[in-house]
C-alpha cells in the first residue's frame, strides 16, 4: 500500500504533509494553473480533509515511482469519485500530485466547498 494512502486513511493530515517534497506540484481538478510548493501544499490538503465526508480509497494502481489512488467521498450531498496521481522522487517523497474528480456536479461542489474553506483563512 502506498504510504499516502495508509496515512489519508489513518486520517493522519501531519503523516501525509510529511511526504510532500518542499517543491511539489499539485494540480488540482478546480484551478487551471498548478499550486507548488509544500506550504502550500499543505494548506489545500487540511482542506480537503474537512470538506470530503465518508472519503475512502477504493483502487490502487501502482508501478514506482507512480501511484493512482482510486477514491469515494462526499461533498454535501454530492457525490463523487476521483483519483490521486502520485509521483515520488528519488528521497521516496511525493513530488508530483494530480487530482482528478468526477462528475461534474462533483467537482463544482468541491470546487465551491474549497473556496469557501480557504477564503475563510
Amino acid at each position: 500500500m502506498h504510504s499516502f494512502r495508509a496515512a489519508v486513511e489513518a486520517g493522519d493530515i501531519d503523516a501525509a504533509v510529511a511526504l510532500l517534497a518542499d517543491d511539489v506540484v499539485f494540480h488540482s481538478p478546480v484551478a487551471f494553473k498548478p499550486y507548488e510548493g509544500r506550504a502550500t501544499v499543505e494548506v489545500i490538503l487540511r482542506a480537503v480533509f474537512t470538506v470530503f465526508e465518508d472519503f475512502r480509497y477504493v483502487r490502487e494502481i501502482a508501478a514506482a515511482p507512480d501511484a493512482a489512488l482510486v477514491f469515494e467521498a462526499r461533498v454535501g450531498e454530492r457525490a463523487l469519485t476521483g483519483c490521486d496521481f502520485v509521483h515520488v522522487d528519488g528521497d521516496g517523497l511525493i513530488d508530483d500530485f494530480m487530482v482528478m474528480v468526477r462528475p461534474l456536479s462533483g467537482v463544482q461542489a468541491l470546487g465551491e466547498a474549497m473556496a469557501a474553506k480557504l477564503s475563510a483563512r
